[in-house]
């Protein structure tokens, strides 16, 4: 039987293969370790939704020339786990 680790890399190939991203870098423990803080500090929902939105807003700034596809993922990710770390969720009295 597969690890899980084992299963997300497998996971991982499949889907850049799939979209034709064989030479795209994914750090999985990095965006794992991102949705984590953003489900902790926000909500749980909000794992999946910020790291879409990291993801599309790398791959706009990579596309456009901005910077390359490593520092676009990096400065995504940082900020979009900056802001998860600093939300304070006004519902709820907590961040």
């Amino acid at each position: 039987m597969k690890s899980q680790e084992e299963t997300l890399e497998e996971w991982c190939r499949s889907l850049l293969q799939a979209y034709e991203l064989e030479d795209v870098e994914i750090d999985i423990n990095e965006i794992l370790s991102l949705a984590g803080v953003a489900a902790h500090s926000v909500v749980r929902p909000a794992a999946p939704l910020t790291t879409f939105i990291a993801g599309f807003a790398a791959g706009l700034a990579a596309g456009s020339g901005k910077a390359t596809e490593a520092a676009s993922m990096d400065a995504a990710m940082g900020l979009a786990r900056t802001l998860a770390k600093d939300y304070t969720n006004p519902g709820t009295g907590a961040g």
